[in-house]
């Protein structure tokens, strides 16, 4: 049971008329008409229990776009219904209108939407519907929560998805609408023709030239059906901003964006999110709809305020990949994190793999690099620089033992990730 604005405002009228009458027996007769009135609105209001609750709408959503969730409610009593009607959620949910007004006669049903906008990836729940049943003077309603279990799940924007078209392109004159094939830019095998002056001889299918009378070479084309797993780090160094941009967004659009071209150019993607354990992995999903599934598993995500293990990493990894892959890792460029961690496990890892690191680097350290208005900013500019010079030498060190290493600003980041991609491919290094 709950009492209404309304129940209140006449009782605050009872009293201003009885202040002026200073009568005991009119406060009773005041006392008593509220109390009957109350009374009789929780007689003649609509009973909540009985009433039939469903619930529709969508289960995804990416962020930043609106979710359309409705919630239909079924009278089956003979009592017209006078309700508001809360859906309740978390606040990250982003719900426009808790509470809409409801009128039903007997036997009747309606459908009402509820829109939602979050704020935050993840799963958003909603905590149940409350019913409030007024009677027909107001003064009171019935109330009830009733369960009706919802899940939404928020998915990372991929806002990087503006650049797909570009590097299809690219992609595509890769494969072959604009060929010149020539040893070196592929390994695996494509057609034969005839030997031209300039051909490497290593080219030569002596049997089919034997076969055909002529001199004939193997053209090759770039590698299809190889591997690639992308390693997103969700330790402490995910957790920092950068840019505005939180670090691990950042590098879950990358991954995004190398998951969709990458799946188009016919290679196979797995995926996990590790930092100690095992957060998340998506392997063996089929190219159509390892997309979807990547961002799925990314959507729930959260960085953890721990180090990394990097030798948990390392075999982890070692353990997925057991035929040559590309392995990227999508992490950052801490010195201390790179040096103790990962730098003694990139022998092992780079002796079967195709290594690359993607990391976020800070548009805010130029910045102060180039600042000398003050003291402050002089100092500023030589703590800049010497971050900067820091990242630099890791980053000479990986390279030194194979890893290819992409560092961009966050804007950048996705589609310098797919132009390395790219070029590995067309390398025929992967």
């Amino acid at each position: 049971m709950t009492l209404t604005g309304r129940a209140a405002a006449a009782a605050l009228a009872g009293a201003v008329a009885l202040a002026a009458a200073q009568s005991l027996a009119a406060l009773a007769v005041v006392n008593l008409v509220l109390l009957a009135g109350i009374a009789a609105d929780l007689l003649l209001a609509a009973p909540v229990r009985p009433l039939r609750l469903t619930r529709s709408g969508d289960t995804q959503v990416r962020l930043g776009q609106p979710a359309a969730v409705t919630v239909t409610v079924e009278n089956p009593g003979r009592r017209r219904l006078r309700a508001a009607v809360r859906d309740a959620w978390q606040p990250s949910a982003g719900l426009a209108a808790h509470h809409q007004r409801l009128r039903l006669r007997g036997g009747q049903r309606a459908t009402m939407p509820f829109t939602l906008r979050p704020v935050r990836r993840g799963d958003k729940v909603s905590a149940g519907v409350t019913v409030r049943s007024y009677g027909p003077l107001g003064l009171a309603a019935r109330q009830r929560r009733l369960p009706l279990p919802w899940s939404v799940r928020v998915l990372p924007p991929f806002a990087s998805r503006r650049h797909l078209p570009e590097k299809l392109s690219r992609l595509r004159e890769l494969e072959g609408q604009h060929r010149t094939m020539l040893r070196g830019q592929g390994s695996e095998f494509d057609s034969l023709r005839e030997y031209v002056i300039g051909d490497d001889v290593r080219s030569i299918d002596w049997r089919a030239a034997a076969r055909r009378g002529d001199v004939m070479v193997r053209t090759w084309r770039p590698e299809r059906d190889r591997r690639i797993l992308i390693v997103l780090d969700t330790g402490r160094t995910s957790a920092g901003r950068v840019g505005g941009y939180p670090r691990l967004d950042v590098s879950m659009d990358a991954a995004l964006l190398l998951t969709a071209l990458a799946a188009r150019a016919g290679d196979r993607v797995d995926f996990i999110a590790f930092d100690r354990q095992l957060r998340a992995r998506v392997a063996g999903a089929p190219r159509p709809a390892v997309l979807a599934s990547v961002t799925s598993a990314m959507a729930v995500l959260e960085p953890a305020l721990i180090e990394s293990d990097a030798a948990a990493m390392a075999g982890t990894v070692l353990s997925l990949a057991r035929q040559r892959s590309l392995v990227v890792l999508l992490s950052d460029l801490n010195p201390a994190a790179v040096e103790e961690g990962l730098l003694p496990r990139v022998p092992l890892l780079a002796a079967r793999n195709q290594l690359l690191l993607a990391a976020v680097s800070d548009p805010r350290l130029a910045e102060m690099a180039a600042a000398r208005g003050d003291a402050a900013s002089v100092y500023g500019a030589a703590a800049a620089q010497r971050a900067g010079a820091e990242r630099a030498r890791v980053a000479t060190l990986l390279r030194q033992h194979g890893v290819q290493v992409v560092e961009a600003v966050p804007e950048h980041l996705p589609s310098a990730l797919a132009d390395a991609y790219l070029s590995l491919k067309a390398a025929g290094r992967l």
